[in-house]
């Protein structure tokens, strides 16, 4: 296109030499001549002004040239505040998400079946890969001292206090006795502990074996004492206000506050604790854990019919059914996602203008001319082009309106 726009120049030129020496023979050639000399100077008005965007013509520093490469900045300032305020404004960015119907596109992808398998292809690839890279001395080491540093701060004397006031808040605890107690009569009244214990008490009475009566006696005290276990339990199960149960709470009470604040408790948390972390077996253990977990992860992974994949499969289909089948479902993430919206549209737009200004300002001047150059050149030698024939067609139009007037 430079090569098309300098010959037409030069064919101007030509053609303008030609005519004014031809010009006295015919008054026709004054009407030539007038075109070009206009073609010729509208040539070269628009080679300066196509040239004086990206640098100084002929290299001269004329004002009002080079004006790309000296403005920029701006240039990228100017770009960033369009795209951002013509193209990401919040109204425009929440008109396209309601469009959008997130929720129901992605319920419908998550349905299809080839979609779902894709996913779980995805995301099998994504944790084999996750897995190469855990699977290294260095994450296992780390992985060791994080325990140990987190087992550290633990103060197990308090920890343990307060896992028992939260097992023993509401009255848990006396649920828990109840169970007991109803675990402690089906095993007393079963038939084989009744014989354990008619034959530790036969054996006790040994005087009464002479006369064939320890037996009898066994079983007479056996029924006793396992009448007395269940009447105490029923008592127990029935009156909440049991000196049993008072004293357990009690108990259970006191417990619990000396293990948060008792000072010999909490020295005792602190010994075991010291024990479990100078033991060489936590650290073999937690590595032996870790590449157990890592090898039946690989196994499983590496399967054509892996369980996870078809777990993840699975979820996504039924996941994809249900919001389809949810409306109010598909409703509610729609709302959550136009809520949310506008805060990350104003964060990210902001952030996508300081990206492209940035961006901008890095680059080279030069490089970004030629770039342009590149881009929008040929556009631009079209300017030339039209130039020089509208430049033509004005100064013919000018010399014709002369003539007349002067006739």
């Amino acid at each position: 296109m430079k090569r098309i726009a300098l010959g037409l120049l030069c064919a101007a030129a030509l053609l303008y030499a030609v005519a004014t020496m031809l010009e006295a023979r015919h008054p026709a050639w004054g009407y030539v001549a007038a075109f070009a000399e206009a073609a010729m100077v509208g040539a070269i008005a628009d080679w300066f002004a196509v040239v004086a965007l990206f640098r100084h013509p002929l290299g001269l520093p004329i004002p009002h040239t080079a004006i790309i490469p000296a403005n920029k900045d701006r240039i990228g300032a100017k770009l960033a505040g369009f795209i951002c305020n013509n193209f990401l404004s919040t109204p425009q960015v929440l008109a396209k998400l309601g469009e959008f119907d997130p929720s129901a596109r992605l319920a419908d992808w998550l349905s299809r079946p080839d979609r779902a398998e894709k996913l779980g292809e995805h995301l099998v690839a994504a944790a084999r890969y996750g897995l190469t890279a855990f699977d290294d001395a260095r994450v296992r080491d780390f992985l060791g001292r994080m325990a140990s540093a987190g087992l550290a701060q633990v103060d197990m004397s308090r920890l343990a206090g307060q896992a028992l006031d939260a097992l023993t808040a509401g009255g848990r605890h006396q649920a828990l006795l109840d169970d007991v107690l109803a675990q402690v009569a089906h095993v007393v009244e079963g038939d084989e502990v009744q014989e354990r214990i008619t034959e530790a008490i036969a054996r006790e009475i040994k005087a009464l074996r002479y006369v064939g009566l320890d037996q009898v006696a066994a079983r007479v005290a056996t029924r006793k004492i396992v009448d007395a276990v269940a009447r105490t339990i029923g008592e127990l199960a029935s009156d909440p206000a049991h000196p049993l149960r008072l004293r357990f709470d009690q108990f259970m009470t006191g417990f619990v506050e000396r293990l948060r604040n008792d000072p010999d408790f909490r020295r005792r948390g602190e010994a075991i604790r010291e024990e479990l972390l100078a033991h060489p077996a936590l650290g073999d253990y937690l590595h032996g854990l870790w590449s157990e977990l890592l090898a039946w992860l690989h196994t499983d992974l590496a399967k054509d019919d892996s369980s996870i994949r078809q777990r993840i499969v699975a979820m996504a289909g039924t996941l994809g059914a249900r919001l389809r089948a949810d409306e109010a479902m598909r409703r509610w993430i729609n709302e959550q996602i136009m809520d949310a919206a506008p805060r990350a549209i104003e964060r990210y737009r902001e952030d996508i203008r300081r990206y492209i200004v940035e961006r901008v300002s890095e680059w080279n001047a030069d490089e970004m001319t030629v770039e342009l150059e590149r881009n929008i050149g040929r556009d631009l030698q079209f300017i030339r082009v039209n130039g020089t024939l509208v430049g033509g067609l004005v100064g013919l139009g000018i010399h014709t309106a002369t003539q007349l007037l002067k006739s």
